[in-house]
């Protein structure tokens, strides 16, 4: 039988990855996480926490004796350099809308020796936006939707947020900008720039902290802007949509079009 050569010593700089391993029932292989995962619950519990996002002790990490890192994107740059330097093997994906969490899942589970099992988790995240999509093109109006990641300065949608909108039956109000991978290109200089584009529903995320729709109805202007007049201000917590992994797709697109169907009913009842 051919020899396997696959990593046993994971650390997993952000929740996504530990996500996916735990999806995957390769949980055993993680020898640590990032302070910052929440899904699955218990792996706060079980797995060491090493590292936060973009910032900690290089030296916890070595301690734990990794055989391979997995980051995300540029924000964490300088630990990969870092980890590289020390010898440590690393890989960072850049998953940035829907297809790229997918193709996150396929790579993570050849990394594992788990591809059947991750296409497989694949095509279950497929057949739940299958299922969502089939919803909303019952729906006789499409909504616009703000869907703010933070408020001080407001930020728009990232682009699989933009996407999981689109899927869910709504438009999203600045989806020019969810091009932009990185927060300060989709920083609102004008903070009325929201209100003039009349949103119907406003999705607020803020990412670490409680949505207050008592505070986005009370911001000034904002007093005609359909969303606020209806009383469509609503929060889908963080930790369901803003991580680029399953959970966006399996709880974060669902919470969305509930939203959205929801208003399309008052709409027109």
């Amino acid at each position: 039988m051919k020899t396997r050569r696959l990593p046993s010593r994971i650390v997993c700089l952000t929740t996504e990855t530990v996500e996916v391993l735990y999806a995957l029932g390769e949980e055993a292989r993680i020898a640590g996480i990032t302070g910052y995962t929440v899904i699955p619950p218990r792996a706060r519990k079980e797995k060491p926490k090493v590292f936060a996002f973009s910032s900690g002790d290089l030296e916890k990490i070595l301690a734990v004796n990794p055989d391979l890192v997995l980051g995300f994107s540029d924000m964490q740059a300088d630990v990969a350099r870092d980890l590289i330097k020390a010898g440590v093997a690393v890989h960072v994906f850049n998953q940035r809308s829907v297809d790229g969490i997918l193709a996150m899942i396929e790579t993570l589970g050849r990394l594992v020796g788990a591809e059947d099992r991750a296409l497989a988790l694949v095509e279950e995240l497929e057949a739940t936006m299958a299922a969502v999509r089939a919803q909303a093109a019952a729906l006789p109006r499409r909504p616009r939707v703000y869907f703010e990641e933070w408020d001080e300065p407001p930020i728009s949608a990232v682009g699989w947020v933009s996407e999981l909108i689109g899927i869910a039956g709504g438009e999203d109000v600045f989806a020019e900008r969810a091009c932009h991978p990185g927060a300060a290109q989709r920083i609102l200089a004008d903070p009325l720039e929201a209100a003039r584009r009349a949103p119907d529903i406003v999705v607020g995320s803020w990412c670490g902290k409680r949505f207050r729709p008592e505070r986005v109805a009370a911001r000034a202007g904002w007093e005609d802007v359909p969303a606020v007049r209806d009383g469509e201000l609503h929060e889908v917590k963080s930790a369901l949509i803003l991580a680029p992994g399953p959970v966006a797709i399996r709880e974060g697109l669902p919470a969305l079009a509930e939203l959205i169907a929801r208003w399309a009913v008052r709409q027109h009842a």
